[in-house]
């Protein structure tokens, strides 16, 4: 019989309780993941009872006053609460998403609160997006031309900007990338469904004249093959974007040269 020996820390255990307040009626339960890793100690969910009467609605403001009226030591990252940075991308409900854009009154029952999936943990729901990072630097995101830059700027037509709408939103916030399960496997080598839709973004785009080049770069088993068009990406977006499809246009572009 064989017998599998799970990693240090991977199983996540029953944390602390925080009650609500005195007087609280109309209250929320909330379960967040807890780990700091410097603690040695086993990930752990805490549960909090959040007064919902002094409360705004969506689920960032619960977050927030959590740390600054319950439990300072939570950890977490956010910034414009307007779901344009992506820094508060977290998996709430079972979903990957904003918790500055996700209402509260959208999840039944208890509201549960974890890290991006498969990422690994700085602390608490703060993942490390250092692999995500750099596969995004990989595919060099930026404009590239031979032809010397005009005097003011370089001009697209209508038709042309129309082909970027989809993929100019995307915010980086690796909500799909790690919804992904072949981005679970093989995520050393698969670029994923954000860095692929940003690839595209750039070889769409009229302006840049090194759409072979990326495409020559991108024309390998790992880094864009893995992708089995599953859809999780596109299901889980939080801009309602469709990483899906543009990697399918990369593939009908590679297709066409062979």
């Amino acid at each position: 019989m064989a017998e599998f020996t799970l990693p240090a820390n991977s199983i996540v255990k029953k944390g602390t309780h925080f009650p609500a307040p005195n007087g609280a009626r109309n209250t929320r339960r909330v379960e967040v993941y807890r780990w700091e890793p410097d603690s040695g100690a086993n990930p752990r969910t805490d549960t909090y009872d959040v007064d919902m009467d002094t409360c705004g609605p969506m689920i960032l403001d619960v977050i927030i006053k959590i740390k600054d009226e319950m439990d300072a030591t939570l950890a977490f990252r956010r910034s414009c609460r307007e779901g344009i940075c992506g820094s508060c991308a977290m998996n709430i409900d079972g979903t990957n998403t904003l918790a500055c854009t996700k209402p509260i009154s959208e999840v039944s029952g208890d509201v549960k609160i974890y890290p991006l999936p498969h990422m690994p943990v700085v602390k608490d729901l703060v993942p490390d997006l250092s692999i995500p990072y750099a596969q995004y630097a990989s595919i060099e995101p930026w404009l590239k031309s031979s032809t010397p830059p005009p005097t003011k700027e370089r001009k697209q037509s209508p038709q042309e900007r129309e082909k970027l709408d989809g993929l100019w939103e995307c915010i980086l916030c690796f909500c799909c990338q790690t919804s992904c399960p072949s981005y679970w496997w093989n995520g050393d080598r698969y670029l994923g469904p954000a860095v692929l839709l940003q690839s595209y973004r750039w070889m769409a785009d009229s302006r840049d004249e090194a759409a072979g080049e990326r495409l020559d770069d991108i024309d390998d088993p790992f880094k864009l093959y893995r992708c089995h068009t599953i859809m999780n990406c596109t299901n889980t977006c939080p801009k309602s974007l469709n990483p899906g499809q543009a990697i399918g246009e990369i593939k009908a572009d590679l297709a066409k040269r062979k």
